[in-house]
């Protein structure tokens, strides 16, 4: 058994997990959460406009990063990985960044290519389903960026198939188009127009219609599925393998796309970083809906595993 730490840096949150994973004789990995948090930093903040990352951004990260050191020592992790994605693969300053999280965490951060942050999204997506639901369609909706991968799952190792990262996340889609609040009809067709437009390039490189089982990960997934359920709050437990149809997906999307931030905001399982964004993300969902209904899929999974599960699991 190994006691790892897995952060993930996207464009939006930084997420900490801390966990035992335990190898069998036969080589079967399972994995035991100790700590799992999560902070909204909005590493991308301007990104898209700037190509830069924004000092208050860079200095939000590095207060979330000395808080989780201090969970590192106190729980007597034995490896760490950090992964930083989207935001700092596009940014002109990033050494300044990873100069910071050096200092602070004591090990580099690794800039990962799309590719492999869609292996490690897949891996831990799918490993509390069962393999006979495959083949399984993971996509990973962030902040900056969108991945899909199409692979298989035998209970021990994944086998990935096809996987392609696009530059299209509810942060990056929010600051692009959706400008009102709330927003616009005209700013609604011109979000969805470019979704599709950056989704045709994973469509064409993920066959997509290989595909019997989707599942969905990160924040505007899991949240789009608490609201479809009228939860009072977020409850991890509750969502993790929870269903959602295309009608339900459609339905969610629409109200939310005629509330205004205040609205959104007083909605029990919204956390406060994703107000702002989620109208983005759910477009961005029910984008990659309504392609896959066409192909015959016609709901969601959504699974509270994901990258950072992953990346634990590459430790071990």
């Amino acid at each position: 058994m190994a006691r790892v730490a897995a952060i993930d840096c996207g464009t939006n949150s930084i997420r900490l997990l801390v966990a035992d994973v335990t190898t069998s004789d036969g080589g079967e990995r399972s994995l035991r959460d100790v700590h799992r948090e999560m902070r909204v930093v909005r590493l991308g903040q301007g990104v898209d406009a700037t190509g830069e990352l924004h000092p208050d951004a860079i200095a939000r990260t590095r207060a979330a990063l000395l808080d989780y050191t201090t969970v590192l020592r106190r729980k007597g992790t034995e490896w760490v990985r950090m992964v930083a994605t989207s935001a700092t693969r596009d940014a002109a300053n990033k050494d300044a960044f990873f100069d910071m999280a050096r200092t602070v965490l004591g090990v580099d951060a690794e800039v990962i290519t799309g590719d492999e942050e869609a292996r490690l999204s897949f891996t831990g997506a799918v490993s509390d389903l069962d393999g006979d639901e495959g083949p399984f369609l993971v996509a990973d909706i962030g902040g900056g960026s969108t991945e899909l991968v199409l692979g298989t799952w035998d209970g021990v190792r994944g086998d990935v198939e096809a996987a392609r990262s696009v530059d299209i996340g509810c942060v990056r889609l929010t600051e692009r188009c959706l400008r009102s609040d709330p927003p616009t009809e005209a700013e609604v067709e011109d979000a969805v127009r470019v979704t599709r437009d950056v989704l045709a390039e994973a469509f064409a490189a993920v066959p997509t219609g290989r595909a019997t089982t989707w599942i969905g990960v990160a924040g505007t997934v899991t949240t789009l599925v608490a609201l479809a359920r009228d939860m009072p709050r977020y409850d991890p437990q509750e969502i993790h393998l929870a269903r959602l149809t295309t009608d339900q997906i459609r339905e969610t999307t629409a109200k939310l796309l005629t509330m205004s931030h205040d609205e959104r905001a007083a909605l029990g399982p919204m956390h406060p970083g994703r107000v702002d964004v989620i109208c983005g993300g759910a477009l961005i969902v029910r984008t990659l809906a309504e392609h896959l209904e066409s192909q015959g899929i016609t709901e969601l999974v959504a699974s509270e595993h994901d990258i950072l599960d992953g990346i634990a699991f590459s430790l071990a």
